[in-house]
């Protein structure tokens, strides 16, 4: 069903991003994970290209289509590698260079993708130039979204929004958030909405920022609402409760944001995996891709161990980008994605600090510091364990009732 080469007409795509990622990237790589909450003013002329890559026609954008299932991909000339192919294709180069200057881009946030696959048609244009930060996460309600207590009252010609969101990234720098919120508790799962609220609203209010292990060039907020007024307008697509169609919007936004989390871990964990291979041959350590590894080196033989690992993770997450192109259902394959690449990235990058030793635990090189930007990678976006969950209740056919 995949071309195990990466698509022709997305190769430019790919080359240029990964350009981008080795001289602009990965030279204030560590200047900015030193510097943490620092704005990284280099951003600033990226985003600028890129804006003028969109109006030529000659980017797609990251996430610009989400996960629709709206249109017939044969009425519109057969199969295709569309947005979301191309965003996971680049996001993996871009992270080659740095994963959290890659999620402090401008107009690139997690957000968006939420806009992409939930938005009616008006509010995709209308939010087409809004940088959107993503608001889920509360305390005491991590992985298990359904559980989430921040409400949206309707009030007039306006929703009043009350509640705490914590891990929100770029939720000081960018323009607007995606506040998840429940518009009737006792509905439960399928009264939770999505609301952009524009930076600036009264009410809501960056309380601080976080100090993280990895991703320090991405500020990591906590936001609190009170009383904030958001117009009824900004609920993002059908503001009807469905409770037959239960958490499926929302769900609509995961299928399309976790498969570009695990494109950043393919990206991360090639980095380690390239710099790796490069200090394996200075010591006199060649890895010979053709022959067993057991006949080779010990070293080379964990690197090719590593290697087939990668690769299983970077098929998965083309695979869930492909089906989102095509408007088939990519639930499945899109947690089997993050599942795979969130496990392997951080064991890559982990095991890449080994093999170099000395090298690999200091500063000298980057490779401390992507295992530490890598283990996030395993966790937002829903960990390790609720894509088991979720994998494990579609391949047997079960509701998160029957399987807990």
């Amino acid at each position: 069903m995949i071309h195990l080469d990466d698509p022709k007409r997305l190769r430019t795509l790919r080359d240029q991003a990964h350009q981008v990622a080795m001289n602009m990237l990965r030279p204030v790589s560590r200047k900015y994970d030193r510097a943490e909450h620092e704005y990284p003013k280099e951003l600033d002329m990226l985003a600028a290209m890129i804006d003028g890559l969109a109006e030529s026609g000659a980017n797609e954008g990251a996430g610009a289509r989400g996960v629709r299932r709206d249109e017939n991909p044969e009425e519109q000339g057969g199969v295709r590698n569309g947005a979301n192919m191309a965003s996971v294709m680049s996001i993996a180069e871009m992270c080659w260079g740095d994963v959290g200057l890659l999620l402090s881009m401008p107009r690139q946030g997690l957000g968006n993708s939420a806009i992409a696959s939930v938005a009616d048609d008006e509010q995709r244009e209308r939010f087409s130039d809004t940088w959107a930060a993503m608001a889920i996460t509360e305390p005491g309600v991590g992985s298990d979204s359904a559980g989430i207590q921040t409400t949206a009252v309707l009030a007039g010609d306006h929703y009043v929004l009350n509640g705490e969101k914590i891990f929100v990234t770029s939720g000081e720098r960018a323009d607007s958030v995606v506040v998840w919120a429940t518009v009737d508790k006792s509905l439960g799962r399928a009264a939770i909405k999505s609301f952009v609220v524009e930076k600036g609203t009264p009410g809501m209010n960056v309380e601080r920022l976080e100090h993280k292990l990895g991703i320090r060039a991405s500020d990591t907020a906590t936001i609190t609402f009170t009383d904030c007024r958001v117009p009824k307008e900004n609920l993002l697509g059908s503001p009807d409760v469905d409770a037959k169609q239960g958490f499926a919007g929302a769900m609509a936004t995961f299928d399309n944001t976790r498969p570009l989390v695990a494109a950043m871990a393919v990206g991360c964990a090639r980095a380690a995996l390239d710099l790796t291979t490069d200090l394996l041959a200075q010591a006199g350590v060649v890895v010979d891709y053709d022959r067993p590894g057991q006949v080779q080196h010990a070293a080379a033989a964990r690197l090719l161990e590593l290697e087939a690992d990668w690769e299983g993770a970077r098929l998965l997450t083309l695979q869930a980008a492909w089906l989102a192109d095509n408007r088939k259902p990519n639930s499945l394959e899109a947690s089997m994605a993050k599942a795979k690449a969130g496990r392997v990235g951080s064991e890559i990058t982990l095991a890449c600090v080994q093999l170099a030793s000395s090298v690999g635990y200091s500063e000298t090189e980057l490779l401390e510091k992507w295992s530490r930007d890598s283990k996030i990678l395993d966790i937002f976006e829903g960990t390790q364990q609720i894509q088991q969950l979720i994998v494990a209740r579609r391949l047997l056919g079960l509701s998160s009732a029957e399987l807990k």
